[in-house]
């Protein structure tokens, strides 16, 4: 105690604010196997293990391309669409820079959960190498030049080029639009450019549900998901002391309670609005959309936390819950895109609506400049991500090809792009294999249809 009080304040409050970061760094890397079991959950059986493998690549490649050459894009970004210099020496010095690790690691993990989104629109049919590169395109250009745009002082920042014309800075706290709308917009383009799973789509054109195996995981994956929000949205408020004019140390209390406040009550308001849409377009309320509401809602306040009201912070999640499933009917049924985990209804639209509504719900009052330069914010960032990542698809196809072939989606990417089975147990040389001494049985969601036929099930 006598170390505390001849401590230098300054000295203990950057302490106790960079173990803060640290620790909520760990927490935001929980979240990765909540991807990993939501979007596993949601696809067949036979999946499973590419699923899995693909989750595990976004951490593995993603942070060795985002430590090599993604966080010094950002820097570099940030400088060449501001009034700010920058060289390209500096823009890398955090690679052997000891005092620069731990806030590259806070950058990283959002990185990651950026680059994983696409793998749940994708689910099923995209070839294994592609996803690899497309992944360290993701997290060494695409996703790094948003960050530039936004948290690294460029293009849409007060001191950006767009931001300065405004008179205002881009309002996005924890990454709504930085991160989430980034990753489901890439997956969007993704799953267009792939194209739907056999069966998807009946001769008519009109979509044929394809079930999950396993709503337990997809909603155990959630709860995890939700958990590791909180490092999310609460680490973000990096400062949880300071100090103040006279020296002492002050508890930033009020400022990590409001974000942890609008959290909870975005992801209870957009569950409990999901839950009421299922219930009105499918008659009965269901868990799935349900975990994708709560989902929806703690996006569309990612980017507000601090910036809104308690009771805007749960308007604008009762907002994310209530369109996630109209959302997801339009990508499906009208843009003809085969959407797997629907993470564009979550992560792009809700992202997108909460965080150009900010000034509407802001603390501060409502700034008619901040609305409109939102709302541009939200389209620059769009239009970014939908080109680069159809630009880099494209050349991935030409290289590589995107599709695994005819024989494998039906065989199971499992076995045709691992040679794994990760329900064994379940795998027998018969066509129709057994569980575990009972009748026929399917862990895929489907029925028994002959290999020519298309399989087909009952998804979202």
């Amino acid at each position: 105690m006598s170390f505390l009080l001849q401590a230098d304040a300054s000295a203990i409050a950057s302490g106790v604010n960079t173990v803060w970061v640290l620790v909520v760094t760990f927490l935001i890397f929980f979240m990765q196997p909540g991807f990993a079991l939501l979007e596993a959950g949601q696809v067949r059986a036979k999946n499973v293990g590419n699923v899995l493998m693909k989750n595990m690549n976004d951490w593995i490649l993603g942070t060795l391309t985002y430590f090599v050459v993604g966080a010094g894009v950002a820097t570099i970004v940030g400088g060449l669409t501001s009034s700010g210099t920058f060289d390209v020496a500096s823009a890398f010095a955090y690679i052997n820079n000891p005092g620069d690790w731990i806030g590259w690691l806070f950058g990283a993990v959002f990185a990651m959960t950026a680059a994983t989104i696409v793998s749940g629109a994708v689910a099923e049919r995209m070839e294994f190498r592609a996803y690899v590169l497309f992944t360290v395109v993701m997290t060494a250009v695409i996703y790094p030049v948003v960050v530039g745009f936004t948290w690294s002082g460029g293009l849409l920042s007060s001191g950006g080029f767009l931001g300065s014309a405004f008179g205002a800075g881009y309002l996005d706290f924890a990454g709504a639009t930085v991160v989430h709308m980034c990753g489901g917009v890439a997956g969007l383009v993704a799953a267009k450019l792939v194209g739907a799973r056999k069966g998807r789509y009946d001769s008519s054109g009109e979509s044929r549900p394809i079930p999950g195996h396993s709503m337990l995981l997809a909603v155990l994956g959630t709860f995890i998901l939700a958990f590791g929000w909180y490092g999310f949205n609460v680490g973000t408020q990096a400062t949880i002391l300071a100090v103040g004019d006279d020296g002492g140390l002050t508890f930033m209390g009020e400022a990590l309670g409001r974000v942890a406040l609008v959290t909870t009550l975005g992801m209870s308001a957009g569950g409990a609005m999901a839950m009421v849409m299922s219930s009105y377009y499918q008659g009965k309320p269901d868990p799935l959309w349900t975990a994708n509401g709560l989902l929806a809602g703690l996006v569309a306040v990612t980017g507000a936390v601090p910036h809104v009201t308690w009771w805007g912070g749960a308007i604008l999640g009762g907002l994310g819950g209530f369109l996630v499933l109209p959302a997801f009917r339009y990508t499906v049924d009208t843009l003809k895109v085969d959407d797997v985990c629907g993470v564009f209804a979550v992560h792009g639209v809700a992202g997108a609506v909460g965080t150009a509504l900010i000034p509407v719900f802001a603390v501060g009052g409502f700034a008619v400049n901040q609305l409109v330069l939102q709302v541009l914010g939200v389209v620059v960032i769009a239009a970014w991500t939908a080109v680069a990542s159809g630009v880099v698809l494209y050349a991935i196809d030409a290289a590589v090809g995107l599709r695994v072939t005819e024989g494998e989606e039906a065989e199971g990417l499992d076995l045709g792009e691992h040679g794994v089975s990760v329900y064994p147990e379940f795998v027998a040389e018969s066509e129709n294999p057994m569980a575990d001494g009972g009748s026929s049985a399917r862990t895929d969601g489907g029925e028994w249809i002959p290999s020519d036929a298309s399989e087909g099930g009952e998804e979202q």
